[in-house]
């Protein structure tokens, strides 16, 4: 399985890097058996707020999570999930959203998260892609 971080959603609806908005899309319609981590979809519905000068309102952000539950499935969290991203907390040099992004996706046996937000490759076996840097 695969998921995305919310900056990838938030560049899909973002006009304003016309490359990282192409790449993102990409992503997002052709990734295989997708994961909605519970955490990114309602990060993205907050972040996309910052959208609507550019004409992206608020029923369109909550009409592309329906549109992403429909095609990717959705984890919700758990109890271990807080636990385990406190175990990651003390392992890794991460903020506490990012530490339970990579929680959630280790519960949910998530093999590659995409995002352009980390400075690690792997985290226990998960792996790290930022998609926008160049190979």
């Amino acid at each position: 399985m695969n998921a995305v971080d919310t900056n990838i959603l938030i560049y899909v609806n973002d006009p304003r890097d016309p490359t990282k908005q192409e790449i993102a899309a990409s992503l997002v319609s052709t990734l295989t058996d997708g994961v909605l981590l519970w955490q990114v979809a309602c990060e993205y519905l907050a972040a996309s707020r910052k959208l609507e000068p550019l004409g992206y309102d608020r029923a369109q952000a909550w009409q592309y999570i329906r549109d992403l539950q429909q095609v990717w499935h959705t984890v919700l969290p758990t109890w271990s999930v807080l636990n385990r991203a406190e175990d990651l907390l003390n392992r890794f040099s991460l903020s506490y959203w990012d530490a339970m992004i990579v929680a959630a996706c280790l519960s949910a046996n998530v093999q590659t998260l995409y995002t352009e937000d980390f400075g690690y490759s792997s985290i226990d076996g998960l792996g790290i892609v930022n998609p926008f840097k160049a190979p």
